[in-house]
């Protein structure tokens, strides 16, 4: 099976939602036997995909690339996968990809299954994504091209096998695109001006806090920890943290190193946004709540006894 990976810049970085869908690549390829190709717009990112293992980097050069253009972006990629034949090709559910990749799935009269947890290729292409507000997973099967994104958090970016790959550039005429629409900037990925996917430790705080006034309770607690402020639906509906403090199914999905889960029950909506933690700990008055079913290590308490404690020996220990 080949497969192919679009990697997307972030600035002069690569994007971690593409280096997530590499990782899943990875996975896919050692399940079906596979080898992975990946292609970028940029130049730069090239050299930052060579210590990877994938077969080989395709750059596409064309300074119009440099800029965001859905035409041009989805001509470029229609000439990368009619030159390099792959089964499927793999993409991070960005805003960008959700912008021009279902125009791609038109042009190419492929099928587009998105926002995908996870993937089987042992017989035929099979994305598993979450319908319902993620109550369901279901399996969405296709035959032929397949065109598949991975949703934040799906894979961690930091289980990329490392390797060697080869590189070569792919000189692209795209004159004849028509500009009716014309490049811009590219899509914001962050939410606000708070981005969770990058913290090492999130703290999140749900319903059980209460009010707004025990907030600083949670905050104190974060700050012991030198971790980022999250919150779930209730918190933010209520008005008490701004909506870019979400995580979840309508917020954001991380990835950290330790999620703290204080006063939440874990619906499966939060659950969706960060169930790849490397370490879960849940602090709840009970003992029946939900998200006990994912932690590694869960308190069963009052929460307001709790913390206080919690902050001060995490400073005294820190001191």
């Amino acid at each position: 099976m080949k497969i192919l990976v679009y990697i997307q810049r972030d600035g002069d970085s690569i994007i971690r939602n593409s280096l997530e869908a590499l990782a899943g690549a990875q996975k896919f390829a050692a399940e079906s036997g596979g080898e992975i190709t990946a292609v970028c717009f940029d130049q730069g990112l090239t050299n930052k995909l060579t210590d990877y293992n994938i077969s080989e980097v395709v750059n596409v050069s064309n300074d119009v690339l440099n800029s965001y253009s859905p035409l041009h972006f989805t001509t470029a990629m229609e000439e990368v996968i009619s030159e390099t034949s792959p089964d499927v090709v793999i993409f991070g559910h960005t805003y960008e990809v959700r912008d021009w990749v279902p125009r791609l799935s038109a042009r190419l009269d492929a099928p587009f299954i998105s926002d995908c947890l996870d993937a089987d290729g042992s017989a035929e292409l099979t994305g598993i994504r979450q319908v319902y507000q993620g109550k369901i997973n279901t399996n969405v099967s296709a035959n032929g091209l397949v065109l598949m994104s991975f949703q934040s958090g799906a894979y961690r970016a930091d289980s990329i096998e490392s390797g060697s790959a080869t590189t070569r550039t792919l000189d692209l005429d795209l004159s004849s695109v028509p500009t009716s629409i014309r490049p811009g900037e590219r899509f914001k990925e962050s939410k606000g001006g708070v981005d969770l996917t990058r913290a090492t430790i999130v703290v999140s705080v749900g319903r059980g806090i209460g009010k707004e006034e025990n907030i600083p309770l949670i905050e104190e607690l974060k700050d012991a920890l030198d971790a980022e402020l999250g919150a779930s639906r209730p918190v933010v509906d209520y008005g008490w943290l701004p909506h870019e403090r979400q995580v979840g199914s309508s917020g954001q999905a991380v990835t950290p190193k330790m999620y703290l889960a204080v006063g939440i029950s874990g619906a499966i909506q939060h659950q969706v946004g960060m169930k790849g933690a490397d370490n879960i700990v849940a602090i709840n008055k009970d003992s029946n709540a939900p998200i006990f079913e994912i932690s590694d290590y869960g308190v069963v308490g009052d929460l307001f006894e709790i913390l206080p404690k919690l902050s001060q020996s995490i400073k005294d220990y820190k001191s």
